[in-house]
């Protein structure tokens, strides 16, 4: 929040269409005086009078008037819209009439600006604008610039008031919400509770009414005919398990579908999932790296550790550099001891990576259990599967090409899974509920 200033800096006065119009006057009395020479001195009376007022006038405008403050959430949601409340307070003996208008960040958009408000001499008065980032990371809210005439009208002050509001700008975790249903959705995981204890089975807990969304299979048919309405039984599923997002931020990541790069995609999934994970009693990490490592959570449970992999990742970015996979392994080695998914996202498209993600998977395929996901290249797809028949020998080796890279990518995800790597193939439309169908069919299964 910024405090309240009156400083102005760079501050100017515009003629008004009021002092263009009174200075009119004596340009004709100049003209009458080339015909009629005793009109001479009232010309030059009424000039000295026009400038005499105007300077005055002037000297009045400069002073600066009017505090600002600026209250603005400290966090922002990447592409929603958000408040933004700008309190006036006027020391002009007179009332104001003023546009206004705020800097903000170029990765953002405003509406409602420039706005014309009354100002009262002492009173606080409130004016309300939204603004909708674009970028994610931090990013700071600039200067107030303020318009209002002068005590006679003769000049517009501009007045430009220093200020600077810093902000973060979050992954938009408000689809979290979305998806609170999808932890019930066709599992038997509905209504699950935490338990102290991991068990070979899951193990039947209560009976509850059925609610929207319940696995059919859940019917418990006898207690369903006692009490004449679907019930449904409930069972408790292991806890307190660790789950480790390593994020690729290399170059291969940096490609974008639906108007996101692969990371943030894999990022937006993160913090779905680590929400879904958090709300199953598991622990939450992660890794982000590129050509060294960016960032790393330590396996966490419960909000404050979702916060913290938020904080960690908010202002990363994939950068144009070889990403360094085996370094991300190794420091999740010396520093993860506790059997873990480590949920992979990363992008491969030739021989070098592919050997090094087989390399790696194999390296901690002991202690972890590794979720590899690949992004599917739907450009790929389309031109090996087109919807046309080739008419010419470039469309003809087009889609052969297009062909033997989906081959050799089939062949990379069946070497990882021989690995003993779990392998999610999937477009980036699709990765939100699939990665979370799949960690519930994890959960389920006991894998982990």
């Amino acid at each position: 929040m910024s405090r309240a200033r009156p400083q102005s800096v760079g501050g100017r006065l515009v003629p008004t269409t009021r002092f263009v119009l009174a200075a009119i006057a004596p340009l004709a009395l100049a003209f009458a005086a080339l015909f009629e020479e005793q009109l001479f001195w009232p010309m030059l009376a009424a000039d000295a009078g026009i400038l005499l007022f105007a300077a005055v006038d002037a000297l009045f405008a400069r002073r600066p008037l009017i505090f600002v403050e600026r209250h603005v959430p400290p966090v922002l949601s990447l592409d929603r819209w958000a408040k933004v409340t700008l309190t006036l307070r006027s020391v002009a003996r007179r009332t104001l009439i003023v546009e206004v208008t705020d800097d903000v960040f170029p990765a953002a958009e405003r509406n409602d600006l420039p706005a014309r408000i009354r100002l009262r001499r002492g009173v606080n008065t409130a004016l309300t604008y939204r603004i909708r980032p674009r970028r994610r990371g931090a990013h700071a809210l600039g200067a107030h610039t303020l318009r209002y005439r002068s005590p006679l009208g003769l000049w517009l002050r501009q007045q430009r008031i220093p200020a600077e509001d810093w902000v973060k700008v979050y992954p938009d975790i408000r689809a979290v919400a979305a998806f609170e249903l999808l932890a019930r959705k066709n599992r038997e995981m509905a209504g699950v509770r935490p338990t102290r204890r991991r068990s070979d089975v899951n193990e039947f807990d209560s009976l509850r009414e059925y609610q929207r969304d319940d696995a059919y299979r859940a019917i418990d048919w006898r207690a369903t005919a006692r009490k004449g309405e679907l019930i449904v039984r409930t069972y408790k599923t292991e806890e307190n398990q660790s789950v480790v997002f390593i994020l690729d931020g290399g170059r291969l990541m940096t490609a974008e579908t639906a108007g996101l790069s692969f990371y943030d995609h894999a990022l937006n999934a993160t913090l779905l999932l680590a929400h879904v994970a958090t709300r199953s009693g598991d622990n939450i990490g992660l890794v982000s790296y590129s050509d060294a490592v960016d960032a790393f959570v330590a396996p966490k449970r419960g909000a404050k550790a979702t916060r913290q992999l938020v904080e960690a990742v908010f202002d990363r970015y994939p950068r144009l550099v070889d990403a360094n996979l085996p370094a991300a392994m190794r420091a999740l080695g010396a520093r993860v001891r506790q059997r873990s998914l480590l949920v992979l996202f990363t992008q491969v498209v030739d021989d070098v990576s592919a050997r090094m993600l087989v390399q790696a998977i194999r390296s901690v395929r002991r202690r972890h259990l590794v979720l590899c996901v690949i992004f599917r290249d739907e450009d790929v797809e389309r031109l090996a599967h087109p919807e046309t028949s080739a008419e010419d020998n470039i469309a003809l080796y087009t889609q052969a090409a297009a062909a033997e890279l989906l081959g050799w990518r089939d062949r990379l995800l069946r070497d990882l899974q021989a690995q003993g790597a779990l392998v999610l193939d999937v477009e980036t439309r699709d990765l939100t509920p699939s990665l979370i169908n799949r960690y519930l069919d994890i959960k389920i299964r006991h894998l982990l």
